[in-house]
This record gives C-alpha cells, sequence and structure tokens, in this order.
C-alpha cells in the first residue's frame, strides 16, 4: 500500500457495510443488485444522481450474438480484430458466451428493447462487426432504457444509496486489505461532507476520464477519479494510453469543451456516409468496411481530411434516410442536432472526433479483482483485457453487465464481514492543484495527447503537467504559492492531472502506432517490440511503468507481488511534494 491520500478533512460520519459500490451506472448497479440479492449489506455511492453517469448517454446499443446466424465465436473474431493484437482471449470469450444471456436478465430486470414485427429483438450493425448484433432501445436513447430499468429495480429493493458523493480514497486495515472508502457528500441531507464507508469489499465502477480533454462525449463527473484513487492506493493500472475518440461527434464550433453530443455509430450502421465540403465520400478505398471501419481508423481518416482541407470538420450525410426514419430509429441524436441549428434530414451533420471511451483502466483478473485484496473494478474504469487496444462499438455495456454478475459471484462466494479496522499510518498526502488548473489540462492533453501524437507533442505535455504538478506542491517562504483549499474542484482536478500524467507517459513509452493510439512519428505497428501491455503503479517516490514480457494478459497478483522482471522505468511521482 502506498499510503498517499488526497488532502482532505477527516471523516466525520461513517456507515458499516459489507459491500460498497463506487458508481451508479451499469456495472455498479448490477453488481449491487446481484450482492444485495444474496444478502448482503451493500450501499451504493454515486457522484451526482442514481441516473447521471455515462451508461444513460449511451446511444447505439449493447452487442450480443443474439441474431440468427450469429455466434459467440464470430463476436469474439471481430472484438480480437479491433482490438488490434493486445486483447485477452479468455476475458473475450467470457464476454462473448456469457453476453447473450446476461442481456436476456437485464432484459428480465425490466429493461425493454425495441423489436421487430415478429417479436425479436431488432438488432443493427456498428463499426467492426460484421453481423448485425445490436440489440437497442427507444431507437437510439439505449443507455437511458438500461439506467432507468437498473434505477428502478435498485429503488424497489430499496438499497442504501448515497447520492451526490465524490470519492476520495481508499481505506485499508492492518494487512493492507480494502475495508471501505473515504467520500465528500456534496449538499446538505442524511449525510454532509467528508465521511466512511466501512466495508472488506469496494467495487469501484466509476466510469471513464473523458474530462481530461477539451472536448469529449462524457458527462462532466468522468474525470477518472476511479483510476486516480486506485493508483494511490497501490493498485496497478494498464494500456491507460489507449484512449478512444468517437470519430462522428457533433461540431459544435471552434473552441467548444466539455461534453458534446455524440452522433452514434448505429447512424452509419444503417447506411449514413462520410463525406467532405463537397459531398464527396473519403472512406472509400481507406478500409474493406468504408464508413464501418473500426473506431480509430476512422477518427484518423477524419482528422487527416480536416488537416488536407484546412477544416475542422468533417460531414455525416444521411438525408437519404428520410423524415420518417430519421424520428424512429434517431430521435434524440435528431433532437440533439436540431436543438444546435444542424437539420439531418435537409443536410449533411458536422462531425469531428471527440474522446470517447478508455480501452485502458484499473488492471483486473476475470473475477474483477485488482492487485489490491478486496478492491474489485468493473466497467469503463476497469481493464479487463476485453477492448486491447481499441474498444469494439458497443462491447462496452455488455462487459459492465457481464463482470458485474462475476464481481458480485466472487464477493458473494467469500462472504466479506464487516467490521474490519481502517488504520492509515502516516499518510503521505499529495498537494492539490488549483482549481483553475483544470481548463490548462484539458488543453495540455488535446494538443499533446488527442488523436495524432508524436514525441514532440508528449514530450510537451508531460513538461506542461510536470510544471502543473510542481506549481501545486507548497513550497517554504513567503514567495511559495499558497496551499489550495480542500474541495470538490480541487480534488476533480487532482485526479485528473494524475491521470493524464500516467497517461501521457504511457504514450511516450510506446513507440508504435497501435489501436487508437496513433504516433505520428512511428506510423507503423510493431508487434516484435511492442505487442505487449504497459502496466503502472505509484508509489510515494516514483512512478514505475513496466512493459509484460508477452502480449499475454499477466495474472493479477497481490500489491508488490508482480513479476518485474520484463522491462520497466520510472518517472517522477505526481504525488511527490
Amino acid at each position: 500500500m502506498t499510503g498517499i491520500r488526497l488532502t482532505a478533512p477527516a471523516p466525520g460520519w461513517s456507515i458499516d457495510a459489507d459491500v460498497v459500490v463506487v458508481g451508479s451506472g451499469v456495472a455498479g448497479l448490477t453488481t449491487a443488485l446481484r450482492c444485495a440479492a444474496a444478502g448482503l449489506t451493500t450501499v451504493v455511492v454515486t457522484k451526482a444522481r442514481l441516473d447521471d453517469g455515462s451508461t444513460r448517454w449511451a446511444q447505439g446499443g449493447i452487442a450480443a450474438a443474439l441474431g440468427e446466424g450469429d455466434t459467440p465465436e464470430q463476436h469474439l473474431d471481430d472484438t480480437l480484430v479491433a482490438g488490434a493484437g493486445l486483447c485477452d482471449e479468455a476475458a473475450v470469450r467470457t464476454l462473448v458466451t456469457e453476453g447473450p444471456d446476461a442481456v436476456r436478465r437485464l432484459i428480465g430486470t425490466g429493461a425493454h428493447f425495441d423489436t421487430t414485427d415478429d417479436g425479436t429483438i431488432a438488432l443493427t450493425r456498428e463499426g467492426g462487426h460484421h453481423r448485425r448484433r445490436i440489440a437497442h432501445a427507444g431507437g437510439d436513447a439505449t443507455g437511458a432504457e438500461i439506467s432507468r430499468a437498473l434505477v428502478e429495480a435498485v429503488r424497489s429493493a430499496a438499497l442504501h444509496t448515497v447520492e451526490n458523493a465524490l470519492v476520495l480514497d481508499l481505506l485499508t486495515d492492518a494487512e493492507g486489505r480494502t475495508a471501505g472508502v473515504t467520500l465528500h457528500v456534496m449538499g446538505e441531507g442524511q449525510h454532509d461532507g467528508v465521511g466512511a464507508v466501512h466495508a472488506p469489499a469496494v467495487v469501484l465502477a466509476t466510469g471513464g476520464m473523458g474530462q481530461v480533454f477539451s472536448a469529449t462525449t462524457n458527462p462532466s463527473v468522468s474525470t477518472g477519479d476511479g483510476v486516480a484513487l486506485a493508483l494511490r492506493a497501490g493498485a496497478e493500472v494498464s494500456d491507460l494510453e489507449f484512449v478512444q475518440f468517437h470519430p462522428t461527434v457533433l461540431f459544435l464550433g471552434a473552441g467548444s469543451q466539455g461534453q458534446q453530443p455524440l452522433v452514434s455509430e448505429a447512424v452509419r450502421g444503417e447506411g449514413a456516409h462520410l463525406v467532405d465540403a463537397s459531398g464527396t465520400r473519403f472512406m472509400l478505398g481507406q478500409h474493406e468496411m468504408a464508413e464501418l471501419a473500426p473506431r480509430d481508423i476512422v477518427a484518423k481518416a477524419i482528422t487527416r481530411q480536416t488537416q488536407l482541407h484546412g477544416t475542422e470538420h468533417m460531414y455525416l450525410d444521411a438525408r437519404h434516410f428520410g423524415a420518417e426514419m430519421w424520428e424512429r430509429r434517431f430521435p434524440t441524436i435528431l433532437a440533439a442536432c436540431r436543438a444546435h441549428g444542424i437539420d439531418p434530414v435537409n443536410e449533411p451533420i458536422p462531425v469531428a472526433p471527440a474522446a470517447h471511451y478508455a480501452s485502458g483502466g484499473i488492471r483486473t483478473d476475470l473475477r474483477g479483482r485488482t492487485t489490491v485484496p478486496g478492491l474489485y473494478a468493473c466497467g469503463e474504469v476497469a481493464c479487463t483485457g476485453v477492448h486491447g487496444a481499441n474498444r469494439l462499438a458497443s462491447n462496452s455495456l455488455l462487459e459492465g453487465l457481464v463482470f458485474a454478475e462475476r464481481i458480485a459471484a466472487d464477493i458473494v462466494a467469500d462472504r466479506p464481514h464487516a467490521g474490519a479496522e481502517a488504520v492509515v499510518a502516516h499518510p503521505v498526502t499529495s498537494p492539490l492543484p488549483s482549481p483553475e488548473a483544470r481548463g490548462t489540462i484539458q488543453r495540455i492533453m488535446t494538443r499533446g495527447a488527442g488523436v495524432l501524437r508524436s514525441a514532440d507533442s508528449l514530450a510537451t505535455a508531460a513538461e506542461e503537467l510536470e510544471d502543473l504538478h510542481r506549481g501545486a506542491a507548497p513550497e517554504s517562504g513567503a514567495a511559495g504559492p499558497k496551499a489550495v483549499v480542500p474541495g470538490v474542484e480541487a480534488w476533480e482536478v487532482a485526479n485528473l492531472l494524475l491521470v493524464s500524467r500516467v497517461l501521457v507517459a504511457a504514450a511516450r513509452s510506446r513507440e508504435e502506432t497501435r489501436g487508437c493510439h496513433w504516433r505520428e512519428d512511428r506510423p507503423e505497428r510493431d508487434d516484435e517490440n511492442w505487442r505487449r501491455h504497459l502496466v503502472v503503479r505509484l508509489t510515494p517516490e516514483e512512478l514505475v511503468l513496466r512493459r509484460t514480457a508477452t502480449e499475454a494478459f499477466d495474472p493479477v497478483r497481490p500489491s508488490g507481488a508482480a513479476d518485474c522482471a520484463a522491462a520497466s522505468t520510472t518517472h517522477p511521482t505526481p504525488e511527490e511534494p
């Protein structure tokens, strides 16, 4: 254990439980429902309201081999191709074989998917899929329907929930096992300010970290809190350099920041074309699947076209759908476009890539266990090995569903008992950056570690991030910066800065182009040297980065037991005063 903690007041209140689940998307709520159903006292902690996570923003759907003629083996093949040689095949096989029944259980929970005239589930295609296997709801509101069903189930089960709560750090007992979390509740209510949930099992389902970039499809709560907490707790993270940029995000103008409206890949799956200002399709001849190529290929192609034409966006043309199809199949996207003055029934949609999904995260095994005993991770915050170097479209909701059930089964089998005393001996408190640094971090990451990267851009990003870190450290003497007052904005920026530094360190180390990691100075894929995973661990003294010996997803071992015989490098720790 590192002993590293965010600078924060001591907890002023506490709750005891068997399990605490942090996050309220498909991964978190599925885990919580399964644990509670088995009789475990379960607490759900979420950063905003129960339905405010990333799940409800998912448009396209959930991928599973449910259609006639489709098989898990075909789904596996498509996933492995998209993952560019870095998927863990055992994890993918688990996903695709357990996925169909997991979707059926989700339907049993109350989720309603769109159906055909004969009552079977309606399926569509998305990029990288050779078959129609994407189940959707409300046309393009799949995530919202899944969230609705799970939130209703949680409320019906009367689970203890703590909303508007930012998780801070992991609590551990004298033996280094998980003993709960500290958190800060924003606003008055049953709980307020910094408190603690004491539990021997903690499940992180906090979603992604899209807010490290200026433009993202992620909601404002996606600030990398789970990955940052895990790093401070001594857990390993892996593959953080693989950030997927969704190719078709509604372009709102130069300088637009924060969450941007997504134009689902399913629009291309139904036959929309990517064109330049003259109406010429530019994906033809670039990939056998044209507009339905894997997301990294389409995002790079759009970025290249914008550079070639000296513009900031391309267009998605679906005028041939007609008004009836737009209103029936994509009502959410249609409304979002019209709200911004674009009518896709009569004109092409301006689109550009934006940060979308983190393929890497906290390293787990097939039961969701991390390298810290008692700490689990699930959903986008986790790195199960399913996605490799690039996530296959609509595998994310399925991954959250399948591995949530596996985590719950593992916790129930272990039957943890509440009551272990949390111990923090001589904690190392990390200095807090100024809340105003949030925009600076986002601009640094967008310029230096966006869709297209290079040694020079990443080196500049690393230096600028290091300057921000050094500026956060209180110095002696009157000339030193004033310490930042602990609070939600400062804690979020601290998390953004930490995960940004780790992401850039991994991207600098990976000297090749693979999946959604595109190095302009290293444009070729290098399987001999780089069909490997990069694993990062934080200590109070340094950031330790190692490369695995093979492409295999290393077994997850308790902290400190990892085999470090493979090549490793160290970087100054983001938490070093």
